[in-house]
């Protein structure tokens, strides 16, 4: 199962930088979200993938009697997984913004392009 797994993070990673070289800004924020997802995968497989065994310590007993799930990264995963989520909705948001300012989501393009005049700028608050 792990083999599996650290084939299907391999493959993740390439896809994930693979997005992100290319000029589209959609495609790059793919990137970004598949690059998370990559790493969330690979922090969790490496805390070992066993299914029957919690991690529990029994009362008299200081560390476990078996080999356990380690909660550790399952806590971080899912904390992990809250930060990209909030990484990206600003990402995304920036994108829209720098799409309605330069007219384009080519990020070669956003290099040169002039951005559109505003009738009329914000006069303080």
């Amino acid at each position: 199962m792990e083999t599996g797994l650290a084939i299907l993070i391999g493959l993740f990673f390439t896809v994930a930088v693979y997005l992100l070289l290319s000029k589209s800004i959609v495609r790059i924020l793919l990137g970004i979200a598949i690059l998370g997802n990559a790493v969330n995968m690979l922090i969790f497989t490496a805390g070992r993938l066993t299914r029957e065994v919690p991690p529990v310590i029994p009362n008299d007993l200081y560390v476990p009697a078996e080999a356990t799930a380690n909660p550790l990264p399952q806590a971080l995963v899912l904390t992990a997984i809250v930060i990209s989520f909030s990484f990206f909705a600003f990402l995304l948001v920036l994108a829209f913004r720098a799409y309605q300012e330069t007219g384009t989501d080519d990020v070669n393009e956003m290099r040169i392009a002039e951005p559109k005049d505003d009738p009329a700028p914000p006069q303080g608050y």
